[in-house]
């Protein structure tokens, strides 16, 4: 266990490593020079090669590629990742500001999935080919074939500006939560419901369950303590990776409900050319990335103690 779990660190590091490398290379070969667009906006007019020269100088674009990223990647290890273009601040502190708006978010959205999809999924397994496990599968099939800012603006069309229950843009209450996580949530929740049922079907037909029930235990206990939590594990695994997405997609979500979060921060660092909190922002997804589908493979030994985590590396 021990040495798989420093093999898996080991791979993670160089994983994180190679985004930070990609996440750099892309934003230095961007067309354009972003001293002079930057200086530009801010001029309202065409600056002077002198003050672009100093631009370039005050923030290091004047170094060769290799210098750049070594100094970059330097100091993000430290916890430094550079100062902003245009905000009087570092990157890491916007970071940290936006951040728990986004784990707000990620989060409501992630326990939404949880709470609908896990009794979703074992009720549509448990009566299988009835009424209720098909109106479970066009649920989830309809929820799959939703993009998410379609959902957000088709929530806002017809429940928040009808009803004027729930607000429709911004953040600091739970209201201003519901909408942002539903849409957020939708996805995963179909997909976990589809996911579970078809694993908690083919785990019911193991011999150790048949065995299970040949003892006499109850249907409840076969089915809660033995089926589910070997069922569980495709959709542990999914949720590991389907976490990533949800944060991918709290980029669209924060932009339709006008929310603040790393979403937000990362479409205006694009258009503002703000290089640094571009490049900081998605390598801090990268890391969240890596680290949760690190997590993921480490709890399949909880889950079912029969996997042998030194054999599978």
């Amino acid at each position: 266990m021990r040495t798989y779990v420093l093999k898996r660190l080991g791979s993670s590091l160089l994983v994180m490593w190679g985004a930070s490398l990609a996440a750099y290379a892309m934003i230095f070969a961007a067309p354009g020079d972003p001293a002079e667009t930057i200086l530009r906006e801010q001029l309202a007019g065409q600056p002077t090669e002198q003050q672009v020269a100093q631009f370039r100088a005050e923030h290091g674009l004047d170094e060769p590629f290799p210098i750049q990223y070594l100094d970059w990647i330097g100091g993000a290890i430290q916890g430094d990742l550079g100062q902003s273009y245009y905000h009087e601040r570092t990157v890491t502190d916007l970071l940290v500001s936006n951040l728990p708006a986004t784990i707000e978010l990620t989060g409501a959205a992630l326990l939404l999935s949880l709470v609908v999809s896990i009794p979703a999924g074992i009720i549509s397994a448990v009566h299988r080919d009835t009424g209720l496990d098909y109106l479970s599968q066009a649920g989830a099939l309809l929820g799959i074939s939703m993009p998410n800012f379609w959902l957000g603006y088709l929530l806002i069309i017809v429940v928040a500006l009808p009803l004027r229950a729930v607000p429709t843009s911004g953040a600091g209450s739970h209201a201003h939560l519901l909408l942002p996580a539903i849409t957020l949530g939708t996805g995963l929740t179909a997909v976990t419901t589809r996911l579970l049922r078809a694993s908690l079907l083919e785990t019911l037909q193991e011999s150790y369950i048949r065995t299970a029930r040949s003892k006499g235990l109850r249907e409840r206990v076969v089915l809660y303590r033995h089926a589910l939590r070997s069922a569980l594990i495709p959709v542990v695994t999914v949720v590991g990776v389907q976490l990533a997405a949800l944060l991918n997609g709290a980029v669209v979500v924060e932009v339709v409900f006008g929310r603040p979060g790393l979403g937000r921060l990362l479409v205006d660092a694009i258009f503002a050319r703000d290089y640094p909190v571009v490049q900081g922002t998605v390598l801090l997804l990268a890391v969240v990335f890596v680290l949760t589908n690190t997590l993921v493979d480490l709890s399949y030994r909880y889950l079912d103690p029969r996997i042998d985590l030194e054999y599978t590396s």
